[in-house]
Order: structure tokens, then C-alpha cells, then sequence
């Protein structure tokens, strides 16, 4: 594994930091997914520096790509911030020790009571997807004797070259205010008692390589600044989202030096506090999926590699056609080609096809690579199988930070009383 990212092989077999990935695996199970510390704070540490030359810069990490509550602790201590998109983001932020001054949340589909669940906490700005929701707060914040402080999201209208179920800032997508409106929308809202706007968000997609697109988006919200202000408002906080790609094949991840500089240069009249908000760039390449091989099955292209991690724990690959790099924790040096697929009974549970893999047989463990951000947090129970487990490595320890849970356990069910009374009939 040539990337830095916390994960190399120590003799024969591969470790997160110092500890085998053998060692977890014989004392947690599998599938489990395991977190370098280390990996996530120099990514955070990378981030902040390509950014260094914006003189005022909030920083806060997209809690979606991994609600973890020990990865959100290392980001606190990297001081970050966190991007929430539900109450339950914000309850993990804070039980992570963020400030609330330092969270800000976005998303489209907040209800009343999150609402006033932010502004009870404190929260430090909250992102708006349209004009009703900025009328629902403000009336809210009233309701409450509070204040709420927050930005207005701008859909530019431009296209961010990702994939489709991950661009967000075209005409067509549910997100923000289309820029044509958003003059008269933010006239409106900061004329409302107990809302005070002080700024636009833009957040255009998510895994963007090319920086061409960012950079139209940001001078389209350069100009909406500068026609804001010519009527009176005052701006003091523009919200550029994130979205820098990693790549998942040993390339090279997007230049987040280039985009430090092309920031820099685009806002340098602006006179704002620029907020930021990576996910994928800082936890991608920090976690790995750790698994188990069940069956090598004989198959008429090539053999099928089934092992016990499924698309319930990963969803990427069978969602977006993602690529993880599948290797051996013990690898020999033989490789072969293979399909390597999952036990949940869907034929989109895939996670390589026709791959030129290590050899593995029934038994050994592997790993899925560049799984740290949108794996364990999109996991599910499908097929009742149980809520993957997740561990924490720095240097020669690990803890398990979120356990195995059987589905029964995170769902509790009943059965009704009438049909309890049916199934005794039936039995009588």
C-alpha cells in the first residue's frame, strides 16, 4: 500500500499503525472497521495548511462521512468543527466535545423540532434550503426567546463532473435557492424579527477532482456577495461546503495545495470568514473494512471470493459503482483473478468484478481499503445481519469504539396482541 494512510504490511503481515490487523481481527471478529488516528490527523493537518493563506478560516469536518464519536474527538482536537445534517449529528458533535459555536448545520430536510433543537444548543450557524425554513426558524427563535444566526444556500447551477447521485449544485437538485431568487429570498428573510443573516452557503457535490467547477461556483457567490452588499446587507461569513476528492486507486487524491491557492485568490477581495467543511478528503484513506474470506466457489469466468462483509457494511460499491482495493492481510505474492462478493442475497452485493486480486483462501483475512469516510456510517442491518463493529488504532493500541449489534438489539419488535391470540388459536 504506497499511500500514507496509517496502513502498511510489517514483515508479513499488514497493520493499522503498530498493531496487526490479524490481532483485531482475533479479538473483535470481523467484519469490523478499523480507524488510524494518526492518518486522520495528518489529513487534517494537510487541509489547514493548503489553507493557511485565507486570513479568516472556520474549518469544520462533514460529520456524514463519519459520525464516529472517536474520530469527531480527533477532529476536535484538530480544531475542527462539524457540518451536521440531523439532530443526530449534532447530538454525536457534542457528545465529542465540539462547541456548538463551531458546528453548523446544513441539509435539506431539517424538521421544526431539530430546529429548535439547534437553536437551544447553541449552534453556531445554520445553513438555509429555502425561504420557508428561514421563516420556520425565525418564528422558532422567537418562540424561544433566542436568537438564530444563519446563511443562505445558493445553488449556483453548476455541475461539479462527479457522479450524478453526488452533485448537488445543479438546477435540477433539491439543494439551496436557485441564484436568480436569491436576492428577493435573502431581502425577505433579514427583514424577519429573530433571524439575523449574515452570509450565502454553496456546496456543488461531493468526491470532485477537477477544481474548474468549484471555482465557477465560488465566483458566482463572489458576485451575489458583491450585489448583497450593494443593497445594504451585511456579510460577514460564506459558506464554500467541501467536496475534494480522494482517489481510491493509489492515484493521487485531489490537490488540495491548488485548492488552498485557487480559494485564496477567488475570495481575496471578499472581506468574509470563508467556512470550509472536508469529509471524504480527511477520513477516506483512514479506514479500512477488515474481513474475513467465507468461500472461494468455483465460478465459469472466474472464481467467486465470498467473504462476510456485505453491502449493509459497505454500501458504496454496490450503490455508485465505487472501487475499493481489496488485498490479503497475509499476502504470499500469488495473485488471481476473482469476483469478490458479499452473503447478503442481492446481486449488487459486489465489491470487485473480475479483479486482479491477492490470493486468498477460505479463511484468511482481507481488507477493503479507503473505506474511513461513508462506510460504517451508511451501514445498515439488511438481511438481519448485525450492525458492523468499528475500532480506533494509535500506535500499539486499539479499542473498539462502537461494537457488533445484532439487529434485534438496535430494532426492537412486537408482535401485536391480536395476532398473538390468533397464532394461540391456531395452536390450539
Amino acid at each position: 500500500m504506497s499511500r500514507d494512510t496509517g496502513f502498511a504490511l510489517r514483515g508479513e503481515v499488514l497493520h493499522a499503525e503498530g498493531v496487526p490487523l490479524s490481532r483485531i481481527a482475533q479479538g473483535v471478529g470481523t467484519p469490523t472497521y478499523v480507524y488510524s488516528a494518526s492518518s486522520l490527523r495528518a489529513a487534517a493537518r494537510r487541509f489547514r495548511a493548503a489553507l493557511s493563506p485565507i486570513p479568516r478560516l472556520s474549518l469544520a469536518f462533514a460529520v456524514k462521512a463519519n459520525p464516529s464519536l472517536a474520530v469527531l474527538s480527533v477532529l476536535r482536537d484538530e480544531r475542527f468543527g462539524a457540518d451536521i445534517v440531523s439532530g443526530g449529528e449534532l447530538t454525536a458533535a457534542l457528545a465529542a466535545g465540539m462547541d456548538a459555536s463551531s458546528i453548523v448545520y446544513s441539509g435539506v430536510g431539517k424538521t421544526p423540532e431539530e430546529l429548535a433543537q439547534a437553536l437551544r444548543a447553541g449552534v453556531g450557524h445554520i445553513n438555509l434550503e429555502g425561504e420557508h425554513e428561514g421563516e420556520v426558524l425565525a418564528a422558532t427563535a422567537v418562540r424561544l426567546g433566542l436568537g438564530a444566526t444563519a446563511l443562505l444556500r445558493i445553488n449556483p447551477n453548476v455541475d461539479a463532473g462527479t457522479h450524478a447521485k453526488i452533485t448537488t449544485g445543479t438546477s435540477d437538485s433539491k439543494f439551496g435557492v436557485p441564484l436568480a431568487d436569491a436576492i428577493g429570498i435573502y431581502d425577505r428573510l433579514a427583514r424577519r424579527r429573530g433571524l439575523t443573516l449574515h452570509g450565502i452557503a454553496v456546496h456543488i457535490g461531493s468526491q470532485i477532482m477537477d477544481l474548474a467547477p468549484l471555482e465557477a461556483a465560488y465566483r458566482r457567490i463572489g458576485e451575489l456577495v458583491a450585489a448583497l452588499r450593494a443593497r445594504g446587507h451585511r456579510i460577514t461569513h460564506v459558506d464554500l461546503g467541501g467536496g475534494l476528492g480522494v482517489d481510491y486507486r493509489d492515484g493521487p487524491d485531489g490537490d488540495v495545495a491548488a485548492y488552498g491557492a485557487m480559494v485564496a485568490r477567488v475570495t481575496q477581495d471578499w472581506d468574509v470568514t470563508l467556512m470550509v467543511e472536508p469529509g471524504r478528503y480527511i477520513a477516506a484513506h483512514a479506514g479500512v473494512l477488515l474481513t474475513r474470506v467465507l468461500w472461494v466457489k468455483p465460478g465459469e469466468e472466474c472464481p467467486f471470493v465470498v467473504i462476510d462483509a456485505g453491502m449493509n457494511d459497505l454500501a458504496r460499491p454496490a450503490l455508485y459503482d465505487a472501487w475499493h482495493e481489496f488485498a490479503a492481510v497475509t499476502p504470499n505474492g500469488a495473485t488471481m483473478q476473482a469476483h469478490v462478493v458479499g452473503p447478503v442475497c442481492e446481486s449488487s452485493d459486489r465489491f470487485a468484478k473480475a479483479r486482479l486480486i491477492d490470493r486468498v483462501r477460505e479463511g484468511d483475512l482481507a481488507i477493503l481499503r479507503d473505506v474511513g469516510a461513508y462506510g460504517a456510517s451508511m451501514a445498515s442491518c439488511y438481511n438481519s445481519r448485525a450492525l458492523v463493529a468499528e475500532v480506533m488504532v494509535e500506535g500499539d493500541r486499539y479499542a473498539v469504539i462502537a461494537p457488533r449489534i445484532d439487529a434485534a438489539a438496535i430494532r426492537p419488535q412486537v408482535v401485536p396482541d391480536w395476532l398473538e391470540a390468533h397464532a394461540l388459536d391456531h395452536a390450539a
